[in-house]
C-alpha cells in the first residue's frame, strides 16, 4: 500500500456561455481526458435575478457517452426525445446514457426563472466502451434524498454515493461500465483515507474549499491528475470543502469526439451526424 502519485494539477479555465459563469476543467490545453472521463463544465456559482432566462441549453443531440449532472444550487429541468422529463433540485443528480442517440434540453424550471436565486451545477461526460455505445438511451433523475449518504469521521465527512460502492454502501445508480462516482462534503479538520486500485483512473475535482491531498495542497476549481502508481488517497480538509470524486478502469480505446458525439472512429462520427439529420434520434416534443 502506497500513496497514489500526483502527476499534475490543472486549474479550470474560464469559458462563459452567454451570461452563465462557466469553468471548464476538462478538456483543456493541459489535459485532454482522464480515460474514461471526458469533459467537465462547472457552471456558477452565481445568483440569478428574478424573471431571468435560466440555463441556455436548449434541444441538442448526443451519442456514444453518458452525462452526469450534479446540482449544487438551483435546479435543472431535463427533457428528452425518449419522453423523459423532470426537475431536479439542489443536491440531486441526473444520469443520462445517450447511447445510440437522443435529443435533450437542460433548462431552468419555470419557478427558478420567475424567482431567481443561487445556481451552481457541474456536468461530467463519461465515455461508454465501444460495446455499449449504441445501447438504448436511458435517463435517471434523482433528488438529494434518493442518493445514499455515508457518514465518516464522526459525521464530519458525508459521501453521497452516486454509483459504485463507497464505504460498503452501494450507490444510487448501477452504470453500464464500472464507474464509481460520488460527491463528498468535508468539514474543516476532517481526514479521509481511501484505497483505489493503481490500475484505475481517478477523477478528483475540488468544487469548493481547500484540501491537502497526498501531501499537496489543492483548492476550488482544480482538477488533480494522477499517475497509476500507488493505491491510497489521504485527504485532509483545510477548510470546509466539497469534492467530485470518481474512479474507473480505463477503456484504452480510441476516442473520436466531435461536437455532441463521442465514438471510436471518424466514420462513426459521420454516421452519427447522418442518423441525427435523418431523424433517428427521435422527435423533439418541446
Amino acid at each position: 500500500m502506497s500513496l497514489r502519485q500526483i502527476k499534475q494539477q490543472h486549474r479550470a479555465v474560464s469559458a462563459p456561455i452567454a451570461d452563465l459563469i462557466t469553468y471548464r476543467a476538462l478538456p483543456t490545453q493541459a489535459v485532454e481526458h482522464i480515460d474514461p472521463f471526458l469533459f467537465l463544465n462547472h457552471h456558477g456559482p452565481q445568483v440569478y435575478r428574478p424573471k431571468n432566462q435560466g440555463l441556455p441549453f436548449g434541444p441538442h443531440p448526443h451519442r456514444g457517452f453518458e452525462t452526469v449532472t450534479f446540482i449544487v444550487a438551483g435546479d435543472i429541468m431535463h427533457q428528452d426525445s425518449g419522453g423523459h422529463k423532470s426537475v431536479i433540485e439542489a443536491g440531486g443528480i441526473q444520469w443520462m446514457t445517450a447511447g445510440s442517440g437522443l435529443i435533450h434540453s437542460e433548462v431552468s424550471s419555470e419557478q427558478f426563472k420567475a424567482t431567481g436565486g443561487d445556481l451552481e451545477i457541474l456536468q461530467l461526460w463519461v465515455n461508454l466502451p465501444a460495446k455499449n455505445k449504441m445501447v438504448a438511451p436511458r435517463y435517471i433523475g434523482l433528488q438529494q434524498d434518493e442518493i445514499p449518504t455515508v457518514a465518516l469521521d464522526e459525521g464530519r465527512i458525508l459521501i453521497h454515493a452516486v454509483s459504485g460502492t463507497w464505504a460498503g454502501t452501494a450507490g444510487a445508480i448501477q452504470p453500464l461500465a464500472d464507474v464509481q462516482l460520488a460527491t463528498l462534503d468535508l468539514q474543516a479538520g476532517s481526514t479521509l483515507d481511501l484505497s483505489i486500485a493503481a490500475e484505475r483512473s481517478i477523477f478528483f475535482y475540488t468544487i469548493t474549499g481547500k484540501l491537502r491531498l497526498n501531501g499537496q495542497d489543492t483548492e476550488a476549481r482544480q482538477l488533480v491528475e494522477f499517475t497509476h502508481e500507488g493505491d491510497e488517497l489521504h485527504i485532509e480538509a483545510l477548510t470546509d470543502a466539497k469534492i467530485l470524486l470518481g474512479h474507473a478502469r480505463p477503456f484504452n480505446e480510441p476516442i473520436v469526439a466531435y461536437g455532441p458525439f463521442v465514438m471510436n472512429t471518424e466514420a462513426e462520427i459521420r454516421q452519427a451526424y447522418h442518423d441525427y439529420q435523418s431523424g433517428k434520434f427521435g422527435t423533439w416534443q418541446g
